[in-house]
């Protein structure tokens, strides 16, 4: 006879307990992530040993910090001997290091074009914001162009309408193909911009004067400075790191002759050279009487340098691709074009994203080199604010406050990466 109910088969479901109290909370974090094995226990131990002493050495110098004092000697007198910060320095000097010696009474130019900047990128990086905004996205360098460097807004304008001669004679010429309507597209805008655009501009300021104070480069300085060079690096860098990465990878020998003869001069000169070269060499080789402006020039290179390693992180993408997706586009008869566009650039983008922002982040902190061809960055401000007798002598708390600028910049392009990854990732879905 066959028992029904053997005894070691339990017969009803126990309910659900909860779990010992060493495998949830703080207790498993513990456990698991600071104290596995001896090792990590040791090592635990001794970052925390550091940690303390580094608190307890730094915390009276920030606890006792002066935020109100006119020089290093007041500051002095305060702390009465003690030890402590002197950031006042930071409250007395903090629009120079912002501004550099643009006039006072035109901050709001910079920090308006910095408040439209950050309404010009969201369309671009965030989809929930509406498209219709990236009309805004395309007119915002110009906007930008004029209020900081002011002049008559027809310059701008009349730089646009170049490319809307440059887009209509693309248009009119596609039946020619690609290469000769691309080729007429740029000879109309070049044409507009060295012969037209002067006059139209001359003509349209006089008719209607819609101009702001002008302010020269040499007044520029400080975050404004790095904000400028960096943004329009990176803003640049990436679609000419694009091209670059297909003409090398272009089975045509002109165009991966010049792309790679490019990439690999750019990568193999240092970027204080190239600056130096803008500089000082560049002028040699122009009209006598040209006058190109610094920043042009420093911003030219910068871009040229970020572009070229851009090309090759864009191009370990393209290599990473799988040889099916290559043959998926051809399988659904695209041309080239439009297989880059839809298939192929996309998925290369995707996992080129830590490349990518970690070159953009190295960009934005290489823009301080343009220190040594004289330009006021925030170092070179502040060699200037410790060269004055009101604070000669400060030194840590400048470059705490530089510092701690550039980490909220390089910081946020770490985070958004982050997310762009997590919103992209499909594999899991």
């Amino acid at each position: 006879m066959i028992d029904r109910n053997p005894a070691f088969v339990r017969g009803e479901m126990l309910p659900a307990r909860e779990p010992p109290a060493g495998e949830t909370g703080l207790l498993k974090l513990l456990r698991e992530s600071f104290f596995k094995d001896w090792l990590s226990a040791l090592l635990t131990v001794t970052s925390l040993i550091v940690l303390i002493w580094i608190v307890r050495s730094v915390s009276p110098w920030l606890i006792d910090s002066v935020w109100n004092a006119n020089s290093l000697s007041e500051c002095r007198q305060i702390l009465g001997g003690a030890e402590g910060a002197c950031f006042a320095v930071i409250r007395d000097r903090w629009t120079q290091l912002l501004f550099g010696f643009y006039p006072p009474t035109q901050y709001w130019r910079p920090v308006l074009a910095f408040a439209l900047m950050l309404l010009a990128m969201a369309p671009i990086l965030f989809p929930p914001v509406p498209r219709r905004l990236l009309w805004f996205s395309a007119a915002f360098p110009g906007l930008a162009y004029w209020l900081i460097w002011g002049g008559t807004l027809w310059l701008p304008v009349s730089a646009y309408a170049g490319l809307a001669v440059g887009a209509i004679v693309l248009r009119l010429a596609t039946r020619l193909g690609s290469g000769v309507a691309i080729g007429l597209a740029l000879a109309g805008a070049l044409v507009w911009w060295f012969f037209a655009s002067g006059a139209v501009t001359t003509a349209l300021g006089q008719l209607l004067p819609l101009s702001l104070a002008p302010v020269t480069s040499r007044e520029m300085g400080g975050f404004l400075l790095s904000i400028v060079i960096g943004v329009t690096g990176i803003s640049l860098s990436l679609p000419l790191g694009i091209v670059l990465a297909l003409g090398r990878r272009s089975k045509m020998p002109l165009v991966k002759t010049l792309s790679v003869v490019f990439i690999e001069f750019i990568r193999g000169v240092p970027l204080i050279t190239l600056l130096f070269t803008a500089s000082l060499l560049l002028n040699y080789f122009l009209p006598p009487g040209t006058t190109f402006d610094l920043i042009l020039r420093v911003i030219i290179m910068v871009t040229l340098f970020a572009t070229a390693y851009m090309a090759e992180v864009i191009r370990g993408g393209l290599a990473a691709l799988p040889r099916g997706q290559y043959e998926a586009a051809e399988a659904l008869g695209l041309d080239y074009w439009k297989a880059q566009r839809l298939v192929i650039m996309p998925q290369a983008l995707k996992i080129s994203i830590p490349g990518i922002v970690n070159s953009f982040i190295g960009l934005f902190k290489d823009t301080t080199l343009v220190v040594f061809i004289g330009l006021l960055d925030p170092i070179a401000l502040s060699n200037s604010i410790r060269a004055t007798t009101d604070w000669q002598g400060i030194y840590w708390e400048l470059f705490i406050f530089i510092g701690g600028l550039f980490f909220i910049f390089c910081f946020s392009m770490s985070r958004y990466s982050m997310h762009l990854e997590r919103r992209l990732k499909t594999e899991h879905r």
